[in-house]
């Protein structure tokens, strides 16, 4: 039967309980369909939702075979009014694929739609390789400018804040005027978008699922440099980790193998389609395959919940990171979410829930592939 659970001092890190968050990157996987990977990632939001977890991001990519979020706007539109709490967000908005006054606008209106529950983060890349940003930006000269934090002030000044006099956007207000923009997180993969989330003074959000530098410096950057300038009074750090679990050391290794060979075609000009675990584990790993699994080994947290709320508790403890988001890019949706569910319970989330969300089954979810 399921039940609530009261938090618990195993999920502490820095001697504080550590809230736990998911990254969604809705995986297209091979012999499936986008429409049973929309609604693997419903099924998902809602889980985590029942689970405790304290937000839910979406992020931006785009001509990547194996990954649906190309909009976050919209999966946070899909699945807010499936869920009844968790913060539902952009991890992030590529912001030089835009205009500063189409995301403002964009996401003062899902503030309006589910107020109090949004968040905005904010990235500098691209999301995608140069041809494809060559045509969402439409022009050479959009695609080389160096206007980040022209187009960041712009974007904080359309959420509530003031253009300078002689601005001509000053007169142009983002609708809707009577909402606020969504919190604001600056994202990174580096120590220099944590100098700028401190400088700032926002909160930041580091890309430890993937980056290849270690989140230590990072990290560090962002609370030595950190300067309050109103919008935070004192620095806020969210760390992404790859993380698969399962209820055996196996069952979780198997579950990650199909990262682990995505990862490697993408790195070797081959993207495509999520595979199997079965295809993985049986997949002849060329010798600069080999070099880049076993990297990508490292950033991976793989194992039981005792094994890997252990890794997690030692990476925010070293890092001092407020809250960790679990990135779990599987090909099966019943064995992700029950990877969260594992960790929730692991953790002692505040509201986790012992079961298996009312109408969720792992038949239910692997036939929806069809």
């Amino acid at each position: 039967m399921a039940g609530s659970r009261k938090s618990s001092p195993r999920g502490e890190a820095n001697g504080v309980a550590l809230p736990l968050s998911a990254l969604d990157l809705v995986p297209l996987v091979q012999g499936g369909t986008s429409v049973a990977a929309l609604r693997a990632a419903a099924e998902l939001a809602r889980a985590v939702d029942r689970f405790g977890y304290k937000r839910i991001w979406y992020a931006e990519h785009h001509n990547m075979p194996g990954i649906a979020t190309t909009m976050p706007d919209i999966l946070i539109a899909h699945v807010g009014s499936m869920t009844a709490r968790i913060r539902l967000g952009a991890g992030g908005v590529m912001l030089p694929n835009h205009s500063a006054l189409e995301v403002a606008e964009s996401y003062k209106l899902l503030e309006a739609i589910y107020p109090g529950r949004i968040d905005l983060g904010i990235g500098r890349a691209p999301g995608t390789d140069a041809l494809t940003a060559l045509a969402l930006r439409r022009s050479r000269k959009a695609l080389t400018a160096d206007d980040f934090l022209e187009q960041l002030g712009e974007l904080i000044a359309w959420g509530g804040g003031k253009f300078p006099p002689g601005n001509p956007f000053r007169e142009v207000r983002a609708m809707p005027d009577d909402r606020p923009l969504p919190p604001l997180y600056l994202l990174g993969s580096s120590t220099s978008g944590a100098e700028l989330a401190a400088e700032m003074g926002v909160a930041f959000a580091f890309a430890g699922h993937f980056s290849p530098d270690s989140p230590d410096l990072a990290m560090r950057a962002y609370r030595t440099g950190f300067f309050p300038t109103g919008v935070l009074e004192k620095p806020y750090a969210i760390l992404a980790l790859s993380v698969h679990c399962a209820d055996s050391d196996e069952a979780a290794h198997r579950m990650a193998s199909s990262m682990l060979l995505s990862f490697a075609q993408l790195r070797t000009g081959h993207p495509g389609r999520l595979p199997s675990p079965e295809q993985a584990m049986a997949h002849v790993f060329t010798p600069e395959e080999e070099k880049i699994v076993t990297f990508f080994k490292k950033l991976q947290i793989v194992g039981t919940p005792e094994q890997v709320r252990a890794r997690i508790v030692e990476i925010a403890t070293r890092t001092q990171a407020d809250e960790v988001m679990i990135a779990t890019h599987a090909y099966d949706p019943a064995a992700r979410i029950r990877s969260y569910e594992l960790l929730a319970q692991a953790f002692g989330l505040p509201e986790a829930i012992t079961a298996s969300p009312a109408g969720i089954t792992a038949e239910k979810i692997t036939n929806s592939r069809s």
